[in-house]
């Protein structure tokens, strides 16, 4: 499995035309217990939001369902009009209650949805909008349609997939070019390899939602505990290193509401691994964490 560890390129075009640093943030961890209403801590919330521009990352994932509608509200409050950055945001998850989520694929509420996070960010157009599940229960080609249509009217430029089969991906690419994909992966958690190297090949950006696997990391062993200590690095900056290596279209979004936590995390994209760390790393079995 090639890592190319002596060329690792820092950025990435999502939709071929949207450059951004390759280490992204995820803003669901900015919301309360549950992934429901207000953060704990809304002040150091904000800093960590204020903190990301200045220290060079400049893509942010958020979704409607993140409070629900908190993550985008603080995203806007603390980093309105967004210089050079991207906010890509999804919908198609309702939420009842805290840890609650419910595929919703309605066609007429996913363009609603998307109406509602252009206000709620204050853009004109989203520039990564993404499908947050494939609803079962509603036909997926009427989905696909709704997302053909918010492209057709201006409402989000690039589009994307989450929690998608390779299968799914070339149906969706039918209705229009998928720009990205956001699946769970992990150093401890492969069950996507097929995913990603589908989007390796086809200059798809693969969006690795819960990359550092919370719980799993100190299941590990002492291989990781090694490279960690070589490096003088935490696990969860060598997690995020190997992420990066793996491959030149990953987009790791590692997530937090704190500052401190939030520079090791960005820190990690400096971590040069040797290829036999990398392939070290690939050995390590796959645990299962959860999510979402």
């Amino acid at each position: 499995m090639p890592h190319a560890s002596n060329s690792i390129p820092k950025t990435f075009k999502i939709g071929g035309e949207i450059e951004v640093h390759r280490l992204g943030y995820g803003a669901m961890r900015i919301t309360g217990k549950g992934i429901w209403g207000a953060p704990a801590d809304r002040a150091e919330a904000i800093r960590t939001l204020k903190r990301l521009p200045e220290l060079g990352v400049n893509f942010i994932d958020t979704a409607d369902s993140y409070g629900p509608n908190v993550s985008e509200e603080l995203i806007r409050e603390a980093l309105h009009p967004y210089p050079n950055m991207l906010i890509a945001t999804k919908a198609g998850l309702t939420r009842q209650g805290p840890d609650q989520w419910t595929p919703h694929g309605n066609p007429d509420y996913l363009i609603r949805q998307a109406h509602g996070s252009l206000q709620r960010l204050g853009v004109e157009q989203i520039g990564l909008w993404q499908l947050h599940r494939i609803d079962p229960k509603t036909p997926r080609d009427e989905q696909f349609g709704a997302v053909k249509q918010l492209i057709d009217e201006g409402v989000i430029r690039h589009a994307g997939l989450s929690e998608v089969s390779v299968e799914e991906i070339k149906a969706a690419s039918r209705y229009f070019k998928v720009a990205t994909v956001q699946n769970r992966y992990n150093l401890t958690d492969r069950g996507s390899e097929d995913v990603l190297d589908y989007c390796t090949q086809h200059g798809i950006g693969f969006i690795p939602w819960y990359p550092l696997a919370a719980g799993t990391l100190t299941e590990t062993g002492a291989m990781l505990d090694t490279i960690a200590h070589r490096h003088g690095a935490s696990k969860g900056q060598i997690a995020l290193a190997w992420l990066l290596q793996r491959s030149p279209v990953m987009l790791p979004i590692p997530g937090t509401s704190q500052v401190a936590h939030l520079e090791q995390n960005v820190a990690a994209a400096d971590i040069n691994l040797s290829d036999e760390e990398c392939v070290a790393l690939d050995g390590v079995a796959a645990l299962h964490g959860d999510a979402r």
